[in-house]
């Protein structure tokens, strides 16, 4: 997929050049989206019932004697997920580390408990001598990983495998510098959520939520985490095993899956309208919508609020290199560069940005874009200050 070169950006080209770009524009076909928070339009009265049960477990705390912990982060869904509503972003970062060598490629660090370091320990826990994780000195990387928002993740499930395939370049056979890859999990189906697109369905991504950072045990992984790698005291978790039943996941299931995309922010005035406009054809002349793909289609459904729906997402869900200021850790098909395009829907609403929210304003996460983003970077450092500002603007409307 071809994007313009960065020579010959600067002053009133841009302009000239995004002002001929938006002649001919038609509107396309409605969005699906609600207020933050909100579900799916169109919702039958049981799917809306679930969204609502599923809403409550997902703000539920877990007590020790239900088997919370003994080493977790939160005690429920929302205290990672709760701004500016119950299913979205968090402002409490959990730490990962991993170890990436040329010749052992990306190692999770199972011998010490895995990539996520849990902080808390609870009283059993602390009566048994356990301790919060610590980062060992054999990782290589670390992070403190923010949580993302949930919004839309029900349609991103819906996707075909195929249209984010159909997207793929693994070679850059184009030769444009975007050689976005798809990640295939053993099953055969496409990678889509997590920073590293490292889960392929939402059932897969909120079990391993659940489990990691409350604690629990699922009816897919019924046993305790070894806590530093070691055998879980006796005594540290009397609660039985699975601590959480498969009801209760598919209930968690099917409050994020009907959790409806937001719609961009009202920009009040005509002038700041007209500036929000600008700066989607800036968005889309930088090649920023090569990676960052406005919308995404559902496939044919049953259920009216899935079926054949467009939808804001602002990724291609694919793999990219970002180059060295943004590589830390690994997963065992992603260097430590290599990152899924984050989704940009409800952009506005966060207050830092980036998967560690080391950036923070917009402009700054921009600027640490390298790799196979650093030429649509290079254009939008070569963007005079309005179109520059025009661009920003948009960004904040999302």
């Amino acid at each position: 997929m071809s994007r313009p070169r960065s020579g010959g950006t600067s002053g009133p080209y841009v302009l000239g050049l995004v002002l001929v770009l938006s002649v001919g524009c038609t509107a396309g076909p409605p969005l699906v989206e609600a207020p933050p928070g909100e579900p799916l339009p169109g919702l039958d009265g049981a799917q809306l019932d679930a969204f609502r049960s599923g809403e409550a477990a997902f703000n539920r705390p877990f007590s020790e004697a239900e088997g919370l912990g003994p080493l977790y982060n939160q005690d429920r869904c929302s205290s990672c997920h709760d701004l500016p509503t119950s299913g979205g972003h968090g402002a409490e970062p959990v730490s990962k580390a991993t170890r990436h060598t040329d010749a052992e490629g990306c190692s999770l660090l199972t011998e010490v408990g895995g990539d996520l370091f849990q902080q808390i320990v609870s009283d059993a826990g602390r009566a048994q001598g356990l301790t919060p994780e610590a980062i060992p000195s054999t990782a290589t990387a670390s992070a403190d990983i923010v949580p993302p928002p949930l919004y839309g993740l029900g349609l991103v499930d819906a996707v075909l495998d195929e249209a984010i395939l159909a997207r793929a370049d693994p070679v850059d056979s184009d030769e444009d510098g975007i050689s976005g890859r798809a990640l295939v999990d053993a099953e055969g189906r496409v990678g889509r959520f997590g920073w590293k697109a490292q889960h392929s369905t939402l059932a897969g991504f909120i079990e391993e939520a659940t489990r990691l950072e409350m604690g629990v045990t699922t009816p897919a992984h019924p046993s305790e985490e070894r806590p530093g790698g070691e055998a879980m005291p006796a005594g540290a978790d009397p609660a039985p095993d699975p601590e959480v039943d498969e009801a209760f996941l598919r209930s968690l299931e099917a409050y994020i899956r009907y959790l409806a995309p937001p719609p961009r922010s009202d920009p009040g005035d005509p002038d700041a309208a007209d500036d929000i406009a600008e700066g989607e054809r800036i968005f889309s002349f930088t090649g920023c919508d090569v990676c960052h793909v406005p919308t995404m289609v559902t496939p044919e459904s049953e259920h009216p609020a899935m079926d054949r729906k467009v939808f804001r997402i602002y990724s291609d869900l694919l793999i990219h290199d970002l180059g060295p200021d943004l590589a830390d850790t690994c997963t065992p098909q992603a260097s430590p560069s290599e990152w899924r395009t984050a989704p940009l829907v409800g952009l506005g609403l966060r207050q830092v940005y980036l998967h560690d929210g080391r950036a923070q304003t917009i402009s700054t996460a921009i600027e640490l874009h390298g790799g196979e983003a650093a030429q649509a970077r290079e254009i939008f450092r070569s963007l005079n200050p309005q179109s520059r500002e025009q661009l920003l603007a948009y960004l904040r409307s999302l």
